[in-house]
């Protein structure tokens, strides 16, 4: 959640980085809602203060054995302004709340400016085979490692069967994966595949994108990426200065509706309902926010290296940038079949953005602060493994394993 002194100290800037998001906002008004709902807590407080002084007065009084009846009425009079003046408070409070919560993330400086992923900046690329080829879904199907018509059956479109031998390649990158982050100085974490709406609220999916979200009930949903139970294991806590930086993994299966998505990437496994992924998350001091996003995407590209899949890295622009995101970092992997790079992680700093929204707080030796918050993926499994098949395929002996998950698999080729 955006900082409201921040609007208050440098209100310009501020509208003039949401203008470059494409967002309008009223922030005149949601100050003047501040300033009113504050006045009305000093007002609240002076009336709770003198009718806890009349109580004690009262109390002597009848300690005493003399008549009180004039207080007790003053008392009563109190209590009906207080509950008024709390009603107002309620309402004042409640409308700045639902203002500020819809305000995105400030872009950092360096964020280029843009409405769409066309104004996006290519930072570098790695090329290991970079030819046109045949599809994951002719390839999978063609050896029956595939099996959408099934997966429909069983649960409708945009999920797909693995059968045996993608399966189990499926599950080696899993472990491959876990492995490399946990090298890397990253704990593994098992988290809920079911988070509370507070949960969702806190790294910034709710209340702004609760269309993409499977809700099972009144306050809880599916998980659309790890992110979420994983950061806000930290929400309403205070974390020691010297914990600092916590650096966190966990394997998950996402849910996602994908609304407004339809009629694009619906072919194959690039955008379905269901999909795994590895996630890394990370704490760390505000100072070191900007290196802990290049570690990340270090983190992220290292794997792409190791499984010899060529990938380049952009810089999403302001149009681009997600709800919570201060500068977002995309890896995006060569897909033979499309002839293109295709996201398969987004790494992202979201500056203090989201520990807010948790109120999740350090303790340190000058006092306390917000912790900054990172995340990314590494990788994506269900794309990463379609790369793979992609890219590694030969048609006459069927996809050959990449060198570096052979300890995992005991195969060549999976066919």
């Amino acid at each position: 959640m955006i900082d409201i002194e921040l609007i208050k100290k440098d209100f310009e800037t501020v509208e003039k980085l949401l203008n470059k998001r494409g967002e309008k906002f009223d922030l005149s008004m949601i100050l003047q809602h501040y300033s009113a709902k504050n006045q009305l807590q000093v007002s609240l407080d002076d009336l709770k203060n003198k009718k806890n002084n009349i109580s004690k007065e009262i109390g002597n009084l009848s300690r005493e054995g003399k008549d009180a009846t004039k207080l007790k009425k003053e008392s009563e009079y109190l209590s009906e302004e207080i509950n008024g003046v709390q009603g107002e408070y309620n309402e004042i409070n409640e409308i700045f709340f639902n203002s500020i919560q819809q305000i995105p993330n400030l872009p950092d400086l360096d964020v280029p400016e843009g409405i769409s992923d066309e104004a996006n900046i290519e930072i570098n690329r790695k090329i290991f085979k970079q030819e046109a080829g045949p599809d994951h879904v002719d390839i999978g199907e063609k050896l029956g490692l595939l099996d959408f018509k099934l997966a429909n059956k069983l649960s409708g479109s945009r999920f797909v069967v693995l059968k045996p031998g993608l399966a189990k390649l499926q599950r080696a990158l899993i472990s491959f994966m876990l492995d490399y982050a946990e090298d890397q100085g990253f704990q593994e974490y098992y988290v809920p595949y079911i988070v509370n709406s507070e949960s969702l609220f806190g790294t910034g999916q709710l209340p702004k994108f609760e269309d993409d979200q499977f809700k099972i009930n009144e306050d809880q949903y599916l998980i659309p990426t790890a992110e979420v139970p994983l950061t806000n294991l930290y929400r309403d806590t205070f974390i020691d200065e010297s914990d600092l930086p916590i650096n966190i993994s966990a394997h998950t299966p996402c849910f996602r509706k994908e609304a407004g998505s339809y009629g694009k990437d619906t072919r194959g496994m690039i955008r379905q309902h269901q999909f795994e992924k590895v996630e890394v998350v990370k704490l760390v001091h505000p100072s070191e926010s900007e290196n802990a996003l290049d570690e990340i995407v270090q983190h992220a590209t290292s794997i792409l290296d190791k499984l010899e899949l060529s990938y380049r890295t952009v810089i999403l622009c302001t149009g681009d940038l997600g709800f919570s995101s201060a500068k977002t970092i995309d890896i995006e992997v060569w897909l033979p079949s499309q002839n293109n790079f295709r996201e398969i992680s987004s790494c992202s700093n979201f500056r203090d953005f989201q520990t807010r929204r948790m109120n999740a707080r350090v303790k340190g030796t000058k006092g306390k602060y917000y912790p900054h918050s990172l995340n990314g993926s590494a990788l994506a499994v269900g794309r990463t493994l379609l790369a793979i098949v992609e890219n590694y395929y030969d048609k006459d002996k069927g996809i050959r394993v990449p060198e570096v998950l052979k300890p995992y698999l005991n195969l060549n080729y999976i066919k």
